[in-house]
């Protein structure tokens, strides 16, 4: 009897340390996820393009095919997740990209470059349809996990060229694949050793599905089949418009810092530096913005967000210097911000046994987008520089705008839905 209730007291303590753990290694792959994404444009701008002899405008065209796996791989790594194992996918996901990474550095020619890069993007495609679903598991208020959880990822993209940039004036561009390689590797043992070898997730997945029967996970409201065309229209919309919009900022940045810090720098350390105190700064916007759609309507912050991306990309067109620092944070908060309102929207309307393939969805649309903005980047920069790309990006902005204006006035509450005032 004595030993039974034992059992049953320190049950809850072990779930918890177990979710703990998890839950860093979850956060520690979306880190993983963004930075190995975009090792290649910090080794592309700062050192890559003068050792083989090629323009930026040459080089970075062939990234195209790692930010297409990145998109299209998502669905069937979801599927095979529900269907095996999303932590066995996330064993996968940690090796996978970490040897591939390696097998990146390898690289003679551009051709062997982008084979490697395309295995890099299929394996990171793990994460977003796979980590996701894991943080949100067995969670009954799942908006701080998913907050936190975005830092880490918006924390990859800013170490991804202070990283980068330190290993290729230390060590050379090759490192800045091998070493983050041998890490992930490393975090793949150590994730399978503590959480998959004995399987001991299973009380948090079944604690959530005890919680969906029972009804506690709030159910969204119903709403005319007008109503849901125009809300997943913007979705969708803004969804690959932001795409373009993030992943062009993302991208470019180290080579747009390197031309407008010419007069203050030209150490790829130094300019890594400035990138990622721009993201690191921009990283925290999305718990802002989660802390305020919780709180206002989400139209009203979706639109803020929107016009403020349209301002600071008109003002790039201008400055230089550290003005052009301060404006990169601007615009970068902005476009970090713009991120969990989808996913807010999504949660909020769409009901639970197909929210997955939503989601899903959006994040195929999401990074197919991306992959168009690096030959963009390419031939915009080659004919004109990166002033006129501000200039799209601005006018992008204004086109998510507009969409964002045509969201209908409403609020969910106590699962109805209440017209209200704009």
């Amino acid at each position: 009897m004595i030993q039974r209730l034992n059992l049953t007291l320190t049950k809850p303590g072990v779930f918890v340390d177990r979710q703990k753990t998890e839950f860093f290694f979850l956060n520690l792959g979306h880190f993983f996820d963004h930075l190995f994404m975009l090792v290649f444009a910090t080794v592309a701008a700062l050192s890559l393009a003068r050792e083989w002899g090629m323009s930026y405008a040459e080089l970075i065209p062939y990234a195209t095919p790692g930010f297409v796996a990145f998109g299209l791989c998502a669905l069937p790594a979801g599927w095979l997740a529900d269907k095996w194992s999303r932590q066995g996918m996330m064993v996968i996901f940690f090796i996978g990209i970490g040897l591939s990474s390696m097998l990146t550095s390898l690289a003679q020619t551009p051709w062997q470059l982008s084979i490697g890069l395309f295995l890099i993007g299929a394996f990171a495609a793990i994460y977003h349809p796979v980590g996701l679903a894991l943080v949100v598991q067995g969670r009954e208020k799942t908006g701080h996990a998913l907050a936190v959880n975005g830092v880490f990822g918006n924390m990859g993209v800013a170490c991804a060229a202070l990283v980068t940039g330190f290993l290729i004036d230390t060590v050379g561009w090759k490192s800045g694949f091998v070493i983050p390689g041998l890490i992930s590797i490393a975090a793949g043992i150590a994730y399978w050793y503590l959480l998959v070898r004995e399987n001991v997730n299973v009380e948090s997945t079944a604690a959530a599905a005890e919680k969906q029967k029972a009804g506690v996970i709030a159910k969204p409201p119903e709403m005319s089949r007008q109503i849901l065309k125009r809300i997943f229209f913007v979705i969708f919309f803004s969804t690959a418009v932001g795409g373009l919009v993030f992943q062009s900022t993302t991208f470019a940045l180290p080579k747009v810092l390197e031309e407008r810090l010419v007069d203050i720098t030209q150490s790829a350390t130094v300019i890594g530096w400035y990138a990622f105190l721009v993201f690191a700064l921009a990283a925290f916007a999305q718990l802002v913005v989660g802390y305020l759609v919780d709180r206002f309507s989400v139209r009203m912050v979706f639109a803020g967000v929107a016009g403020l991306q349209i301002t600071f990309f008109a003002i790039m067109t201008q400055v230089s210097g550290m003005a052009a620092v301060i404006v990169a944070v601007a615009f970068m908060l902005a476009a970090f911000g713009q991120i969990p309102i989808n996913d807010v929207l999504i949660g909020r309307v769409t009901k639970s046994e197909w929210r997955s393939r939503v989601y899903a969805a959006r994040y195929v649309v999401t990074f197919s987008v991306m992959a168009s903005s690096v030959p963009l980047i390419a031939w915009l920069h080659a004919g004109w520089g990166f002033d006129l790309l501000f200039q799209v990006l601005a006018i992008a902005a204004c086109f998510i705008f507009a969409a964002v204006l045509t969201l209908p006035v409403t609020q969910v509450i106590t699962g109805k839905t209440v017209e209200e005032t704009a």
